[in-house]
């Protein structure tokens, strides 16, 4: 049976899959990253997975992946198959292709940024299905966004399209590790509520999912942190859809996970905001921590899909 290999790499655990041709997840698997031993040790950890994963294929369905698709956070030139940077991992200018490619027997390798490439999976094959224009983005503990246009990612001229979590929507607010301040990913972050609501509840083990949780109780100080986050993220939001004019917000990670407590109010306040442009559809992302590792499945196919036009 024909399959890839899909891997998405996360700062603390990694997703694996072989992915049939279509889309169905054939075998799953996960592991943790293992930071803590150093970058050198992850990339090892990562290729090791990768052989694992092929050999997995190979006694199950008869032959060997046909193509592989890997997805990592950071800096990524996804041209040239270069890890550039990330600050989680500790790596710079990793040449993961060439590297997965080498360990895995020569099959061609697509490396993706782990946002964009959750994105993908979100417009092909998830919420976005079927949208010609939508943005997706996640709220975990940093806020990035994919540009999804006609069934692709855009990417940018340099790599770096995308990066909502680094509009300044306070410029008075927290200081950012960008060098800013006021950056969206500091107020409206599943971290910046779980900070924001440690501090204001007095329970330092306090985070997000506590938060909402009180806000649904009726707690007024958990009501203030929801909104001042929400109020964040709308602002972050309107200037997104004035910039793109999507037809679609898709917006998941963890905080998403608080269902209608995050929905109800951020649509109000993006309708609340808008003066001439259109309101797009804002609904929650359908795939989940799976997307990664489902787009990273994607891209194996669409190198596939390529080398058979050419």
């Amino acid at each position: 049976m024909k399959h890839v290999i899909a891997l998405d790499v996360g700062g603390t655990g990694m997703k694996a899959a072989l992915v049939g041709a279509d889309g169905t997840l054939l075998y799953e698997a996960r592991r943790a990253t293992g930071r803590e031993r150093g970058p050198d040790a992850v990339v090892e950890s990562i290729l090791a997975f990768a052989a694992e994963l092929r050999a997995h294929g190979e006694e199950q369905f008869g032959e060997s992946a046909a193509a592989a698709g890997v997805a990592v956070p950071g800096i990524v030139d996804a041209e040239n198959g270069i890890a550039v940077y990330a600050s989680n991992l500790g790596w710079r200018d990793v040449p993961m292709r060439d590297k997965l490619g080498e360990r895995l027997g020569g099959v061609p390798v697509a490396l993706g940024h782990d946002v964009r490439t959750g994105g993908l999976a979100e417009g092909r094959i998830g919420a976005g299905k079927g949208a010609d224009r939508f943005l997706f983005v996640p709220l975990g503990t940093g806020i990035a966004g994919a540009i999804g246009i006609a069934g692709t990612i855009e990417a940018g001229a340099h790599g770096y399209a995308g990066e909502i979590g680094h509009v300044v929507v306070r410029p008075d607010g927290p200081d950012c590790g960008c060098g800013q301040r006021g950056c969206l990913e500091t107020l409206a972050s599943a971290s910046a509520v779980s900070r924001a609501w440690a501090a204001a509840s007095g329970d330092p083990k306090a985070d997000a999912a506590d938060c909402a949780k009180a806000v649904e109780s009726g707690d007024p100080a958990a009501v203030r942190v929801w909104r001042n986050a929400v109020d964040a993220l709308a602002a972050g939001l309107v200037t997104a859809l004035t910039l793109l004019d999507p037809r679609m917000l898709i917006i998941g990670g963890g905080l998403a996970e608080a269902g209608e407590t995050l929905f109800v109010p951020l649509r109000a306040a993006v309708e609340e905001r808008v003066t001439f442009q259109k309101l797009p559809h804002i609904v929650p992302a359908a795939l989940g921590d799976t997307a990664g590792c489902l787009g990273a499945g994607l891209l194996a196919w669409d190198l596939l899909s390529t080398e058979v036009s050419a």
